[in-house]
């Protein structure tokens, strides 16, 4: 476990090359409002929408619904992975260094895990790649037992400058995703906000933004959200978060041809429409920002 004097030290040495402040969260929400982009979609969602975009090159930025909560799920297996990479980078630990786990460890929905249950043990590389990639969930725990838990996760980000995104718990409980319920949630501005800062910015080095890139490329989750609206020939990242009473996410980096990169993170909660209609959802979501930004 890194100790909690190593831990900020690495973090505020992230925070001090260059990262952005966090969103004001009193601010309007929006550079460019929506203009009723996405109303259509929150009426057939019933509410339970909320999107914050951003394209890198303009800077022009659309958020709907962008300050308000919503469950993290697995998307905050990104940001995990990218603290890992940050400690990494920092010489405070090793990408080739094993964890080991016993069957004592298993949680639902643990594919790369259950695979190699007989070796006892994985590198902590493989694990954020499965973690990011297929989201397992043991190994996001053992990620998260490695570096001090939930709590260390947390202020790691308070000190890359997220002062909203919150992990209380480990999986599978942080996705239980009840209403009104702060604990393991976030905003779609500030994931958006940390996003950035991890995979476009100065808190990792260019090699560990190279290799957060290319595991969230790599994601096998994601077809039929984000990534269902973008051309085919186009580039996608993307990490995803689901619960079973209704939360739908997706975080998605996208490449343009000859143009810097788009960012989009889209939060659903609702559990009265199908899971097929949330997917819908998210790639009309990509399908109109990218029209936005063109």
């Amino acid at each position: 476990m890194i100790d909690r004097r190593s831990l900020l030290a690495v973090a505020a040495a992230g925070f001090a090359i260059g990262c952005r402040p966090a969103p004001d969260p009193q601010r309007q929400d929006a550079d460019l409002t929506g203009n009723g982009l996405f109303d259509d979609l929150a009426r057939k969602l019933d509410g339970g929408i909320g999107i914050s975009a951003l394209d890198t090159g303009s800077g022009r930025r659309v958020d709907f619904d962008a300050i308000s909560r919503y469950s993290l799920c697995s998307t905050f297996k990104l940001p995990l992975a990218g603290m890992i990479l940050a400690l990494n980078d920092a010489g405070q630990l090793a990408l080739n260094e094993t964890i080991a786990f016993t069957a004592a460890d298993r949680v639902p929905y643990a594919p790369f895990i259950e695979r190699h249950m007989d070796r006892g043990e994985a590198a902590i590389a493989e694990l954020c790649e499965a973690a990011v990639t297929v989201s397992d969930n043991v190994a996001a725990n053992l990620l998260l037992r490695r570096i001090g838990g939930p709590e260390a996760f947390t202020q790691w980000l308070r000190s890359i400058g997220d002062t909203t995104t919150r992990l209380d718990r480990i999986e599978p409980d942080l996705n239980s995703n009840i209403p009104g319920d702060p604990r393991d949630t976030t905003t779609p501005a500030a994931m958006l906000d940390t996003v950035h800062k991890l995979a476009l910015g100065n808190v990792l080095t260019p090699a560990s933004r190279a290799q957060l890139a290319a595991w969230m490329v790599a994601c096998e989750t994601g077809d039929k959200r984000l990534r269902a609206g973008v051309p085919s020939e186009w580039r996608v990242g993307d990490k995803t978060g689901t619960s079973t009473n209704g939360a739908s996410n997706d975080v998605a980096i996208i490449w343009p041809p000859e143009s810097a990169p788009i960012l989009i993170a889209c939060f659903i909660n609702n559990d009265r429409v199908t899971a097929e209609d949330r997917d819908a959802a998210h790639a009309e979501v990509a399908r109109r920002i990218l029209h936005a930004f063109s």
